[in-house]
C-alpha cells in the first residue's frame, strides 16, 4: 500500500499533564526528538505550555486528512487538543516550526457548553468536508452522553452538532468512521462526573461505565444501532482496519479486558464478538480481589497484518497477528512495568498465564512506573511507541509513584516478518527530569500523520 511509504518519524508530539500531580503548573505540549542520529535523541527539545491550569490534555488529531491529500491547499499544519476534564479546545501551529509548535487558537469551554450542550472532548477526527469531528463524553453538568462537536477546517470556530435527531447514546468516548460502509462507531468509557476523580468500585453495577457500541448513520448523522459488549465493560479505543473497504476493525474493552472483533453483518447492520480475553488474576493487596489486565489503548499496524495493545495494570504490551480476523494469534508479549511485579504491595494468589510474577523493569537504570498505556507504531510497523500514563485520577490512585517519579516514553522493536515485541535498551523519554517537576505524559503523534489519525476515504 502506498500510504506505508512515509519518512522515519524525526519527531513526536506528546501531550504531558500535571493535573492532579501536586505540582501548580499547565499541561503543555512537549517535542520529542526521536532520531537516533540527532544528537538531542530522546530529549524533549520544545514545550509549549497550555495558558490554564488543570486541562487534562489527553488525545490529538489533525486539522487535515490523509484523504485530502490529493489537494494541494490542505496541510496537517495545526494539531487540535481538546482538554478532557476544562473542555477546553486548543489549535497549535505546527506548521510554521515542526519542531517549536506555537498556539494558534483557544476554543472555549462555554462556547462547547453553549454551542453543543456537550462537554468532556475526547478524540478529534479531521473529516473529508474540511471540517474537524471531536466526540464527547458528556454535558456540561458531567453526566453522561456521547455528541460530537463539529469545528471549522479553517477558522476554528464551533459549528454546532455533528450529530442529528433525538437519540443520543448515553456516553460517549472514542471513534472512528468508515465512509465506503456509511457508518461511524463510537464508543463509550464512563460518565465523567463518576470517573473524574478516580476509578470507585463502587460504581460498577450502576451503569456508571459504558457497555456499549454505538452505530451511526454517516450521511444521515443519526444514531442507528446499539452494540452490547457487556455490563461495565468500558469499551475505549477503536480502530476499523485501515483499508478503506474494510467493513470489520477491533476494540478493546478496559475493565473487561476484552477485545472484541466488529464486523458488518450480510443484513447490513453491525455486529460484535469477543476474540481476546485477557484472564484477570487473583490477587491480595489491591483494591479488588480479582485484577484485571485493563487494556487501554490498542492500534493496528497500516498494513493490517497486526493488532497491538497494552494492558495498563498487568504490566504487558502484545502483538497479535490478525492474518484471520477471527482468530488473532499472540505473537510478541513484554512486560515493562505494571502493578503485578515482584516485590510489591500486591501478591499474586492465581495466574491463568504466567508462571511467576514479573520482574520490576528498568531501564537505563531507572526503574518505571505505572504500566504500558497509550501506544503508537511507526509507520513501517517497525518501531512501537509506549508512554505509560493513562488519566492523572487514574495514575494517581492506581500508581501513586508516578506522580512522584514521573512518566516515560519507551520504544518496542518489532519483528515484523514472524512477530516479535523486544525492549529498545538505548531509548528513554524521561518525563521525571521534566524542568517544571515530573509530569505525566499521554498519547504520541507524528508530524504528517500515524496509525491511529489517518482514515482514508
Amino acid at each position: 500500500v502506498s500510504v506505508l511509504k512515509g519518512p522515519r518519524e524525526e519527531i513526536v508530539y506528546v501531550p504531558c499533564i500535571y493535573r492532579n500531580t501536586g505540582r501548580k503548573k499547565p499541561d503543555f505540549l512537549a517535542t520529542v526528538d526521536v532520531n537516533p542520529k540527532s544528537p538531542h535523541y530522546c530529549q524533549v527539545i520544545h514545550r509549549l505550555p497550555m495558558p490554564n491550569l488543570g486541562d487534562e490534555l489527553h488525545h490529538s488529531g489533525w486539522n487535515a486528512c490523509s484523504s485530502c491529500f490529493g489537494d494541494a491547499t490542505k496541510k496537517r499544519n495545526r494539531l487540535i487538543l481538546p482538554s478532557l476534564i476544562s473542555s477546553r479546545i486548543y489549535v497549535v501551529d505546527v506548521g510554521t516550526d515542526p519542531r517549536a509548535p506555537k498556539l494558534f487558537k483557544v476554543v472555549n469551554s462555554e462556547d462547547v457548553f453553549w454551542k453543543c450542550n456537550l462537554g468532556y472532548p475526547h478524540t478529534s477526527h479531521c473529516l473529508g468536508s474540511g471540517e474537524i469531528m471531536i466526540s464527547t463524553l458528556g454535558d456540561p453538568a458531567g453526566g453522561g452522553k456521547g455528541g460530537f462537536i463539529l469545528l471549522d477546517g479553517e477558522t476554528f470556530e464551533i459549528k454546532g452538532n455533528w450529530e442529528k435527531g433525538d437519540k443520543i447514546p448515553p456516553m460517549g468516548y472514542d471513534f472512528w468512521y468508515q465512509p465506503r460502509h456509511n457508518v461511524l462507531i463510537s464508543t463509550e468509557w464512563g460518565i465523567p462526573k463518576c470517573l473524574g476523580y478516580g476509578f470507585d468500585p463502587n460504581d460498577l453495577k450502576k451503569g456508571r461505565y459504558g457497555r456499549r457500541l454505538n452505530v451511526w448513520d454517516w450521511s444521515a448523522h443519526t444514531y442507528v444501532q446499539a452494540i452490547d459488549v457487556g455490563e461495565d465493560a468500558a469499551p475505549l479505543e477503536i480502530r476499523f482496519l485501515h483499508n478503506p473497504d474494510a467493513a470489520e476493525g477491533y476494540v478493546g474493552c478496559t475493565i473487561s479486558s476484552a477485545v472484541h472483533r466488529f464486523y458488518k453483518t450480510e443484513r447490513g447492520d453491525w455486529a460484535a464478538e469477543k476474540v481476546i480475553q485477557v484472564p484477570s488474576k487473583k490477587v491480595e493487596g489491591w483494591l479488588l480481589p480479582d485484577m484485571p489486565g485493563f487494556i487501554t489503548d490498542i492500534l493496528i499496524s497500516l498494513d493490517d497484518r497486526f493488532l497491538y495493545f497494552s494492558n495498563w495494570l498487568h504490566g504487558d504490551i502484545r502483538q497479535y497477528d490478525i492474518s484471520d480476523t477471527r482468530k488473532p494469534k499472540l505473537v510478541g508479549q513484554v512486560f515493562v512495568g505494571g502493578s503485578v511485579t515482584k516485590g510489591g504491595p500486591v501478591t499474586v494468589c492465581r495466574d491463568e498465564e504466567l508462571q511467576r510474577q514479573p520482574e520490576p523493569f528498568f531501564i537505563k537504570g531507572k526503574r518505571v512506573q505505572g504500566g504500558p498505556q497509550m501506544i503508537q507504531l511507526s509507520l513501517d510497523g517497525k518501531r512501537l511507541y509506549v508512554t505509560t500514563s493513562l488519566y492523572s485520577a487514574w495514575d494517581r490512585q492506581f500508581y501513586p509513584d508516578l506522580l512522584k517519579d514521573g512518566s516515560v516514553m519507551l520504544q518496542l522493536d518489532v519483528d515484523t516478518e514472524q512477530g516479535g515485541l523486544t525492549v529498545n535498551g538505548s531509548f528513554l523519554v524521561d518525563f521525571g527530569k521534566e524542568p517544571d517537576g515530573p509530569c505525566l505524559a499521554h498519547e504520541i503523534r507524528y508530524p504528517g500523520g500515524d496509525c491511529t489519525s489517518d482514515i482514508w476515504v
